[in-house]
């Protein structure tokens, strides 16, 4: 009983991913289509369209597994510790030195083996 749903889950899904990309290819004809009007007019109408399309592709198996994505990736981000202005300052000050230190060792090689080829071709 469960695989027949699944399988009709499935044929649906198809069918919907066909409206997604109807919706979206609607959109994009009909702001080009009513290039002439305004700007802010399409754009409303895109963020509409935008919006359905988001909404039927939610209702799939592949976008509700995405939308679990992004809720299990927005609570990750509020367990992270960020760093304070004070550390934030002194690693980039670090990153910056070792950039300086590591660009002068380049040059120098550069100028040493620059200056021996000169002193091998002549």
């Amino acid at each position: 009983m469960s695989t027949s749903k699944a399988a009709q889950r499935d044929g649906l899904d198809g069918l919907k991913w066909v409206v997604v990309f109807v919706l979206i290819a609607a959109g994009a004809f009909g702001n080009s289509y009513y290039g002439d009007e305004s700007l802010l007019y399409r754009v409303l109408a895109l963020v509409a369209v935008a919006a359905a399309a988001g909404a039927v592709a939610v209702q799939t198996a592949k976008g509700r597994a995405f939308w679990e994505l992004l809720k299990d990736a927005r609570i990750e981000i509020r367990k992270v510790v960020w760093p304070n202005r004070e550390e934030t300052t002194q690693t980039t000050l670090i990153v910056l030195a070792l950039v300086v230190i590591v660009a002068l060792i380049l040059w120098g090689l550069d100028t040493l083996l620059g200056w021996m080829i000169s002193g091998l071709i002549g």
